[in-house]
């Protein structure tokens, strides 16, 4: 999988702004081939402790030289932008990053206009989909980002949803492991390099999927229910979604690959000691395993009473629906909702993995109530880190350079060094002291092209929800 990610991104050369469509261009803020960012704090995703006063020089595309400004030569006829009072940082990988919006109440809309400009606008350069509701709406979308044709992050595919017989709806009910691995071939051969599966799975199922994609050389990621996460080890599965929240070994009546209805498995985790040896037990099979878990703390926060409101600027991208709907899901939520100790369950269980070895991922998930929206959920997701005991040094390496890893991609992209593509996010401010100033975002640069935030997030305003 490492060797086929690398020749791909060796077959695929930095976009340059002379080969991006005219409606595309008017995005962009800094399009020369040969740039310094001079006087700015690096924070570079490594987890090493920020540099004051650097100069960054980009040119063709990639990282040429990072070095103190006092010392680094700016090459000549390079254009020079002074960045006092701001930070760069890679941009943000997102590992549980749909390209669909949805809502309880059963509202669903594909954002292949909305989402890219989002995750773009907002500073992430990467995202993985972690489960389709219209394939080739993606494979097209990300067709024509690869080609110059619309603004938005690289992508990383995923296949559509893979469940069992009480699932369905836009996902694949697979009743055999041979219609498992019929399944993995087929997307797999379609461009996917990731296979979702959801709740229902049973086991048989779950194993013949792992063990087909893993031959294609191609990975599994699972919201699960029905199977639990050590079940999900034991087969072989390479990342699991949303943490403690979903895990069901620790409900008493768990039935093998059933589901149990309600918040009772979740109620149950929220019960039980993260230091204890049932959560340790698991924490250890899924490190000694190397599997990866993703964290989407703003889709659970949006769901507790307690917890703020979204901001004014999220709700401006909403349609009128959307908001009403986000509205009138979140006047519904009430103080005794089980949620509220399992967010507080689920940011103990993400420390205490990543101090048990754990490779922790970060994602937003663009679903629940309504409120959770591409891009601005990206960020919220760093800020709920470090609220969850993380410093923000912590919190951006998670959300940077360990997904490239995951994705095999650290030699490209996911922290500043030099050789790497300039996928970085200028922020005003300092993240690595205040992380709400993660949210102040002045450029984004995918490949050395540097991209207008601003105007990127005004041309959806009203939008999500509809397209």
């Amino acid at each position: 999988m490492y060797v086929l990610t690398l020749l791909l991104a060796l077959a695929a050369p930095p976009q340059r702004p002379d080969s991006l469509a005219a409606q595309v261009r008017e995005y962009i803020a800094v399009d020369t081939s040969l740039l310094a960012l001079t006087h700015v704090l690096l924070v570079d995703g490594t987890g090493a402790a920020p540099k004051t006063d650097q100069t960054i020089v980009i040119r063709a595309g990639r990282i040429a030289t990072v070095g103190p400004a006092a010392s680094v030569q700016i090459p000549a006829g390079a254009r020079v932008m002074d960045m006092s009072g701001s930070t760069v940082i890679p941009g943000l990988i997102g590992m549980h990053d749909h390209l669909f919006y949805t809502a309880a109440g059963g509202r669903a809309v594909q954002m292949s206009y909305t989402g890219p400009r989002l995750y773009l606008g907002s500073g992430v350069t990467t995202i993985r989909t972690t489960g389709s509701r219209a394939p080739y709406a993606e494979i097209n979308l990300k067709d024509a980002i690869d080609h110059g044709l619309a603004p938005g992050p690289r992508i990383h595919l995923t296949a559509p949803y893979i469940t069992g017989e009480h699932g369905g709806g836009a996902m694949a009910i697979l009743n055999s492991p041979e219609a498992a691995r019929r399944f993995v071939a087929y997307w797999a051969a379609e461009g996917a390099t990731w296979i979702k599966a959801y709740t229902d799975i049973r086991r048989a199922e779950l194993g013949a999927a792992i063990q087909e994609a893993h031959r294609r050389g191609i990975k599994v990621t699972g919201h699960l229910c029905s199977v639990s996460f050590q079940e999900a080890v034991s087969l072989g599965i390479d990342n699991l979604e949303h943490g403690l929240e979903v895990d069901t070994e620790f409900f008493p009546d768990k039935k093998p690959d059933v589901c149990p209805a309600g918040p009772q498995a979740a109620i149950s985790a929220s019960k039980l000691d993260v230091n204890g040896e049932e959560i340790q037990s698991m924490i250890r099979a899924l490190v000694s395993h190397h599997v990866a878990v993703t964290s989407t703390l703003p889709v659970f926060e949006q769901s507790v009473l307690s917890r703020p409101d979204e901001p004014q600027k999220v709700l401006d991208t909403l349609s009128d629906d959307a908001r009403k709907a986000y509205q009138a899901n979140r006047a519904r939520l009430t103080a005794d909702s089980p949620r509220v100790p399992m967010l507080a369950k689920e940011f103990q269980f993400e420390r205490a993995f990543v101090k048990a070895g754990g490779l922790l991922l970060a994602g937003l998930d663009p679903t629940g109530i309504g409120g959770t929206v591409a891009g601005y959920g990206d960020q919220r997701e760093v800020e709920l880190l470090v609220e969850a005991g993380f410093t923000p040094v912590e919190a951006i390496k998670i959300a940077t350079l360990n997904g490239a890893q995951f994705l095999g991609e650290a030699d490209h992209i996911g922290s500043i060094s030099v050789g790497k593509q300039a996928d970085i996010m200028i922020v005003k401010g300092d993240p690595s002291v205040k992380i709400d100033d993660i949210e102040n975002v002045e450029l984004v640069f995918k490949d050395g092209v540097g991209w207008d935030s601003k105007k990127l997030i005004e041309s959806v305003k009203g939008q999500v929800g509809i397209r």
